[in-house]
């Protein structure tokens, strides 16, 4: 794995000083459950910066999950967490698990040390890319549907991340519709069971008012209940239900900034990943790396 030797401000700022300030000023009425973001489970990593990586390798993954467990966190779904929010339980340290694209690697990586924990997790998948036989695309496998169905029966939720994982800023709204719509169908057919969970693809732009309103409707005329962003923050009452944060996690995270992550010390950096959105988007289709995990 690459080594990435410049120095991390985000990290330092946020186990250093954040972190523990945090901590100290929060409050029991703050209810608030992290959503953790995975892609890959792998060894990969690229050359840009810790910040915009999206792969974790498997020896950090179990660590991670080690970490859950040994600190008492209880594994939910969108719903669940959604539930403990309306209710306002800040003492079940409830955490929710999700991955997009539904590459092979989670089958092979991350689903047997889930199951070792008794976790449940999310997964997201791009219709186009799961079939009846492996999908292969740039170097990446991703899950068949017989492996899908499998982890279905024991204990993983499904969701959609589109049909072909487009930037849904640049399509029309009959395009749109048919992403978010026909994905979900083809999902119920396969797994045969309602699909309520949506994960939003590429940098979300939040920015643009008007598009986030057309896609919240759209996704609740298609039946959708709750869904994900690339937002980094801890999901709160105040979240969109259809739009809720995340913490984006690699193979960079070590357990004190994991830490820090999972107890909000990580969500001050949607102050600045929001104002470079603002600043910086192009007409017609958002910077697609201006969210972390963005992919």
């Amino acid at each position: 794995m690459t080594v990435f030797s410049k120095p991390r401000l985000d990290r330092a700022l946020t186990v250093g000083l954040v972190h523990p300030i945090s901590r100290f000023l929060r409050t029991r009425s703050e209810a608030q459950v992290p959503i953790l973001m995975y892609h890959g489970i792998c060894d990969a990593a690229g050359e840009r910066h810790p910040y915009f990586e999206t792969s974790t390798s498997p020896r950090i993954f179990v660590e991670q999950m080690q970490f859950l467990h040994d600190n008492g966190y209880n594994t939910t779904d969108l719903a669940g967490a959604l539930t403990s929010l309306e209710m306002r339980n800040d003492d079940s340290k409830q955490v929710v698990i999700t991955f997009d694209d539904a590459y092979h690697d989670f089958y092979t990586d991350a689903f047997p040390i889930l199951l070792k924990h008794g976790f449940c997790a999310t997964l997201f998948v791009i219709t186009d890319f799961a079939k009846k036989q492996r999908v292969r695309r740039s170097e990446t496998e991703y899950m068949t549907w017989d492996e899908i169905r499998e982890v279905r029966s024991r204990g993983i939720y499904i969701g959609s991340h589109t049909i072909t994982h487009p930037e849904l800023q640049t399509l029309s709204a009959k395009q749109v519709k048919y992403e978010l719509g026909k994905s979900k169908e083809v999902i119920e057919e396969e797994v045969g069971e309602p699909i309520r969970s949506f994960s939003y693809p590429y940098a979300f732009p939040e920015q643009e008012k008007k598009f986030v309103a057309h896609i919240r409707q759209t996704l609740g005329g298609c039946g959708y209940e709750n869904g994900v962003s690339t937002m980094i923050g801890t999901a709160t009452l105040q979240h969109d239900r259809l739009f809720l944060p995340r913490l984006p996690i690699n193979s960079y995270d070590d357990i004190r900034l994991f830490q820090a992550k999972l107890e909000g010390g990580y969500d001050w950096l949607h102050t600045p990943q929001r104002l470079y959105k603002k600043l910086f988007k192009r007409s017609g289709s958002v910077d697609r790396f201006a969210d972390v995990g963005s992919s």
